[in-house]
């Protein structure tokens, strides 16, 4: 990946919308090059996609936790079985593995708190293989999306 690769991936996700006429403006290329280059990125696996960003507050979602989830077992039954249990939970936007305790780290939107609350005591608390559930509400969003950096 050049110098060339690393802008196109910058203008990118500030715009993923850019057309390859504005994209290849902007990085100092000409159209049919600037073409390519994409589609080696997004077959590279570079880009992963296209997306649109939503603002949750206004959909609906003003609500955020940050669910630290520490498991009965740490074998690797027990985490398949807790991931495989997260992966179909819309609530969940986001969640990883980690390394110590706590073994998850789960980021939780809902539309308020009494939302949440029924999510947590029906969804979260039923999962067979969660010992201990550790919340924090979000109260603001400082750095929500920022753009990977490229140096």
């Amino acid at each position: 990946m050049d110098r060339i690769d690393k802008k196109i991936l910058a203008e990118l996700q500030l715009n993923g919308r850019l057309s390859f006429t504005e994209l290849a403006d902007r990085v100092g290329l000409s159209l049919s090059p600037c073409h390519r280059r994409v589609r080696a990125l997004e077959e590279s696996g570079a880009i992963k996609g296209y997306k649109a960003i939503l603002d949750r507050s206004v959909i609906g979602l003003g609500f955020s936790a940050i669910v630290f989830v520490t498991i009965k077992e740490g074998d690797k039954k027990a985490v398949e079985e807790f991931e495989n249990a997260i992966i179909g939970i819309p609530q969940i936007v986001q969640a990883q593995r980690l390394f110590g305790d706590p073994d998850f780290l789960l980021y939780v939107v809902a539309d308020d708190l009494p939302a949440y609350q029924r999510f947590y005591d029906e969804k979260l608390t039923a999962i067979p293989s969660v010992l201990r559930l550790i919340s924090t509400i979000v109260m603001k969003d400082v750095v929500p999306e920022r753009p990977f950096p490229f140096t």
